[in-house]
C-alpha cells in the first residue's frame, strides 16, 4: 500500500510538472510571438517609410533633371539687375516692365556685318519653333551704338525680325552704365571715315524667367532648336 501510495503521489507530482512546464513553454511561445510580430511590423513599417523617402528623393531628382539647359546655366548670378533705357517706340522702360515673361536680352548694333543680323535671325526662328508660348517671351535687343541707332533707325530694323522684339537705346552715359551693369564687353573699332566704325562685343545672350531671375546665358551660334528649347524650359 504504501508502495503504491507513493506510486501515486510521484505520477501526481509529475503530472504537475509537466503541466507546469507546458503552461511556461506555451507562455514563452506566446511572449516570443509577440515580439517577432512586434519586431516584423516595425520592419515591414521602416521598410516601408525608407522606400517612401527613396521615392520622394528619386521623384525630387527626377524634377530636377528635366532642366537642362543647352547654354550655361547662371541662375543666382547678381549682377544685371535693370536697365533705364527708351524703346524703339519712345517709351521709358525698365526691366521689370516685362516682369511676367520670359526676357531674351541682346546687345548689339544695326551696322553690325554679321553677328548681330545672325542672333535676330536665330531668335525670329527660335519664336516660331515656341509656336504660342513665344507670347510669353520678350526679345530686348541694346544698342551698343546709340550715335547711329536713332529711334528711327531701331524702328526700322528691329520688327523686320519679328514685331514683338523691342529695340531698346540710352544717351552715352545710359549705354555705358547698362554695358557694366550687364558685364558686357564693348570696344570701338575706327577705320577708315567718321561714321565707319564697328563694334568688338560679347555675342551672348541673357535670358530671365518670368520673375525675372536671370537663368541662362546663350552663347552666340547655339541653334534655333537649342535656344527654343531653354526658353522653354522657364516658361
Amino acid at each position: 500500500m504504501k508502495v503504491l501510495a507513493y506510486l501515486l503521489s510521484a505520477h501526481w507530482c509529475l503530472g504537475t510538472f509537466l503541466k507546469r512546464m507546458l503552461n511556461s513553454i506555451y507562455l514563452h511561445y506566446l511572449i516570443i510571438l509577440t515580439i517577432m510580430q512586434s519586431t516584423i511590423l516595425k520592419f515591414i513599417t521602416c521598410l516601408s517609410i525608407s522606400c517612401l523617402l527613396a521615392f520622394s528623393l528619386v521623384a525630387c531628382d527626377t524634377k530636377n533633371s528635366k532642366t537642362h539647359f543647352v547654354g550655361t546655366d547662371i541662375t543666382g548670378a547678381d549682377f544685371s539687375q535693370s536697365f533705364h533705357l527708351i524703346d524703339h517706340l519712345g517709351r521709358p522702360r525698365t526691366l521689370n516692365d516685362f516682369k511676367g515673361k520670359a526676357i531674351v536680352l541682346f546687345f548689339g548694333y544695326t551696322h553690325c556685318p554679321d553677328v548681330c543680323p545672325t542672333t535676330m535671325s536665330d531668335l525670329k526662328n527660335s519664336m516660331k519653333l515656341l509656336g504660342s508660348k513665344a507670347d510669353e517671351v520678350q526679345v530686348l535687343f541694346i544698342t551698343l551704338d546709340p550715335e547711329r541707332d536713332t529711334q528711327a533707325v531701331l524702328a526700322q530694323f528691329i520688327p523686320a525680325f519679328d514685331n514683338r522684339f523691342l529695340g531698346l537705346r540710352g544717351d552715352a552715359t545710359q549705354t555705358a552704365e547698362a554695358i557694366a551693369n550687364f558685364k558686357i564687353y564693348a570696344k570701338k573699332v575706327e577705320s577708315a571715315g567718321k561714321s565707319n566704325y564697328t563694334f568688338d562685343h560679347s555675342a551672348g545672350m541673357y535670358v530671365y524667367d518670368k520673375s525675372g531671375k536671370i537663368r541662362i546665358y546663350i552663347n552666340y551660334g547655339q541653334k534655333p532648336a537649342e535656344i527654343a528649347s531653354d526658353i522653354k524650359q522657364i516658361l
